[in-house]
């Protein structure tokens, strides 16, 4: 498989540019609220998912966009990537036929075709959802994966503007993430209208759509997996890009 390095890593290095571009040209009064601003993504990033079950697809079609040196915003890709995730996904709590795919196919996907590695997180609060994908983003120049809705949709993070680089201090405040839904420019009657591809939304803009994933619990027999997936009940759920070598070093801080 083609290496996905050189385009992420040149984004990450221009996003850090921009960063330090928006520490000297906002004005003081501003500094507060938008001292950095990073967007991993470009124009030809944004993908239409192209039916009403492919959100996961097309959210997996376009982080490889931000990810690697090429856009593919082919159909055949998202249909691939749409059964990706569905077979990995697992069964569903209710036993019923899968239609779409969830969470654990999509983060599963997405390290399947080495754009990883990718992990699953849920938070208690937005603020600390916010807090992780940013610092997510900053550590490895890679987007992140939005489950809104409750957990019935998914979207993409690809940038956000802080009160501080992430990866320069712990004392920051998300003020807006940058986000692409593949369902735009349709929305929902119940959750409200899809922000344009690379929108900047205030968190509490976007607190109106990523919300707590419902709660359930995964059958008798699915072992570790379930508990895991049932302990995402009430989380703000997070598709989150992480460094290994990081990673073991905070746990074993942790520890």
């Amino acid at each position: 498989m083609r290496s996905l390095l050189p385009r992420s890593a040149a984004r990450f290095l221009v996003g850090g540019l921009l960063g330090l571009q928006v520490l000297v040209l906002v004005p003081s009064t501003a500094v507060a609220d938008t001292s950095f601003r990073i967007d991993l993504a470009r124009s030809g990033d944004y993908v239409a998912q192209r039916n009403f079950v492919q959100c996961v697809g097309a959210s997996m079609q376009m982080m490889l966009n931000i990810i690697g040196p090429d856009d593919d915003r082919t159909a055949k890709t998202q249909l691939k990537l749409q059964k990706l995730a569905r077979s990995l996904s697992g069964p569903r709590r209710d036993g019923m036929q899968r239609q779409g795919a969830s969470v654990r196919g999509w983060s599963a996907g997405l390290n399947t075709v080495e754009a990883g590695p990718y992990r699953l997180l849920g938070t208690d609060t937005l603020d600390e959802a916010l807090r992780e994908a940013a610092r997510a983003i900053r550590e490895t120049g890679r987007p992140v994966g939005l489950l809104v809705w409750r957990g019935r949709h998914a979207w993409v993070m690809s940038g956000f503007t802080a009160t501080a680089d992430p990866r320069l201090t712990d004392e920051f405040r998300v003020t807006g993430a940058v986000v692409l839904d593949p369902l735009y420019p349709h929305g929902s009657k119940v959750w409200g209208p899809s922000p344009k591809p690379r929108e900047t939304l205030t968190p509490k803009e976007l607190g109106r759509q990523f919300v707590p994933r419902r709660q359930g619990n995964w059958p008798a027999g699915t072992g570790a997996t379930g508990s895991f997936m049932s302990s995402l009940g009430g989380k703000y759920v997070l598709v989150l890009p992480y460094d290994p070598v990081v990673l073991h070093y905070i746990a074993a801080r942790a520890s």
